[in-house]
């Protein structure tokens, strides 16, 4: 009994401040927000296409490995700051490997995964892109799911999200 104490006192924290990280920021003022659940991504998984269209039926596998998609962007410094923040508080007690760090034309993109097996499988995709070009927001953007690099690249291509350029750079990493 009180190794399953123990082992629940040292798992649960961690799973707890993953869900909650970066919800804090959902309803902020001057933060927009996505937030996808598991159950969207099955049903949108479920939609009838052409069985003809192989990139419309790759997307829609790919769907079905998805588990949680959450996308935060803000114009606000000071928010960008604070998310920042909590990036690197979450990375602490969520060991992710660095993918890719670029930093261009005013944005300072940082690329985290989580791997599994032969770390062709990516478990969870953590990206921060912080701006400092006027009109263009920072961006937090985190999924998980059992997908590789070159399906989300197309995804977030697909669904017109902020940072796909950079997810599409780390793609072909």
């Amino acid at each position: 009994m009180k190794k399953i104490a123990i082992v629940l006192l040292v798992v649960l924290p961690t799973f707890l401040f993953a869900q909650t990280a970066f919800e804090k920021f959902e309803g902020k003022e001057g933060v927009s927000s996505v937030n996808v659940s598991k159950k969207m991504f099955e049903m949108m998984s479920k939609v009838k296409v052409d069985p003809k269209d192989k990139e419309m039926q790759q997307y829609l596998n790919l769907l079905k490995k998805l588990d949680n998609l959450k996308v935060l962007t803000t114009s606000s410094a000071k928010v960008a700051n604070e998310m920042e923040a909590s990036v690197t508080s979450y990375l602490k007690s969520n060991p992710l490997e660095e993918l890719m760090r670029a930093n261009s034309d005013g944005k300072n993109v940082k690329i985290y995964v989580k791997s599994s097996g032969n770390n062709a499988i990516v478990k969870e995709l953590l990206m921060f892109m912080e701006s400092s070009v006027k009109d263009t927001p920072s961006v937090l953007l985190s999924l998980t799911g059992e997908f590789d690099l070159d399906e989300i690249s197309s995804l977030t291509e697909r669904l017109n999200l902020p940072g796909k350029d950079e997810l599409k750079k780390a793609s072909k990493k």
